[in-house]
């Protein structure tokens, strides 16, 4: 059976018997064919999540219909939920500044068809990739930050929104993007914002932590992909990886194989986002892989 155009719902509201029936009797009324469906319900928290991807066979009412049909029960339910079009691309825009390992890795698999995305802009408050960027055929934006001060920043951010609007950006990647977000940057991009970063045990922050990592004798390293708020780096986590190391190898080496993991980790979260896998729950997420 064809999925060309097919659908995904998501959506989380406290548990309570008769949900999946309730979801899949109405899917069931529209003649929809369920092709995979996934949900948990966290006892900790009281609360239900799923996911559904669906086929219309019995008629296409078009998504916005089928928005307006599951309304009724969504209420019921009091459900937060989302539905989306799965034949439809997100529009990602990617951010960076003088590292490009992330960049150049989400590119490649945007290329070669891995991430099922559209990417209309990359941002960048330095020059280094621009090149990289026209290789791709990507429209390339050099946004700097001329003046460290609130009132530079905010101009800057400014226009960072700007072409988020423009574009009709669905997903801002941070990958590496070594700014902190402002307040009211962070609120703008609410949930549809991934940030990057290494994750050492212990930790390490400042300029080189591979070389810190090298210094203490770290046996493990590796990255976490999470949503961006106004905490930095304390984000819901989507993903996490770890790759381990040991006494012979030297902090190049340990850069080489931090960055690698990062590359994988943010990928993986990216997937993850549009296709449209993660719910948040409170200060975690469920990820339905």
């Amino acid at each position: 059976m064809s999925t060309e155009h097919s659908f995904i719902l998501k959506l989380s509201c406290p548990d309570r018997p008769g949900i999946v029936h309730a979801v899949s009797g109405f899917l069931f009324d529209l003649g929809s064919n369920i092709l995979d469906s996934a949900q948990f319900g966290d006892s900790h928290t009281g609360e239900f999540f799923m996911r559904v991807h669906f086929q219309q066979v019995g008629g296409d009412p078009g998504l916005d219909a089928l928005r307006k049909s599951f309304t009724t029960l969504a209420d019921e339910f009091g459900m937060k939920w989302e539905l989306h079009d799965a034949s439809v691309k997100p529009r990602v825009m990617i951010m960076v500044s003088k590292i490009g390992h992330c960049l150049n890795d989400l590119l490649f698999r945007y290329r070669t068809g891995q991430l099922g995305i559209e990417i209309p802009a990359i941002v960048s408050n330095h020059r280094d990739f621009y090149q990289l960027a026209a290789s791709y055929d990507v429209p390339f934006h050099h946004l700097p930050l001329i003046a460290s001060t609130p009132e530079g920043k905010a101009s800057q951010e400014a226009r960072v929104l700007e072409i988020v609007d423009q574009h009709k950006i669905d997903l801002v990647v941070l990958a590496r993007y070594m700014q902190i977000l402002s307040p009211q940057m962070c609120a703008a991009l609410n949930g549809r914002a991934i940030n990057i970063h290494h994750s050492f045990l212990p930790s390490f922050k400042g300029a080189k932590p591979y070389y810190q990592a090298f210094d203490r004798g770290v046996k493990l390293i590796g990255a976490t992909a999470h949503y961006v708020t106004t905490d930095l780096d304390e984000g819901p986590i989507i993903e996490q990886e770890v790759e381990r190391v040991d006494h012979s190898m030297a902090p190049d080496q340990l850069t080489a194989i931090g960055r690698d993991v990062e590359c994988v980790t943010l990928a993986r979260a990216v997937r993850w986002h549009v296709e449209h896998r993660i719910v948040l729950n409170g200060s975690k997420t469920v990820v339905f892989r």
